[in-house]
């Protein structure tokens, strides 16, 4: 067993020079944490959010023909008026 502690001691050396602070170099430390988790958090939301949104949109293509057919229903229509109908009348 006299190897086991000696591979063990060898591990603790390399472990140790890892954990060797060097005092000049800059880290983002539990500041840096809590920024990036705070980021996470309203990413996440966001994302969530436009999920929702998107289940609501309805994505229904129009043709020409039923565009054609709208608008001879609708009445004539200047340019830069707005067709449709709105959303409570649709079916």
């Amino acid at each position: 067993m006299p190897d086991m502690s000696a591979s063990a001691s060898l591990a603790m050396t390399h472990l140790v020079t890892f954990a060797e602070v060097d005092q000049n170099k800059v880290t983002p430390g539990v500041l840096g944490f809590i920024v990036f988790a705070a980021m996470a958090l309203v990413v996440w939301r966001l994302m969530r959010s436009m999920n929702k949104h998107m289940g609501r949109v309805d994505f229904q293509v129009k043709t020409e023909e039923d565009a054609s057919g709208a608008a001879g229903k609708a009445g004539e229509k200047g340019p830069g008026s707005v067709g449709g109908t709105p959303k409570a009348q649709r079916g």
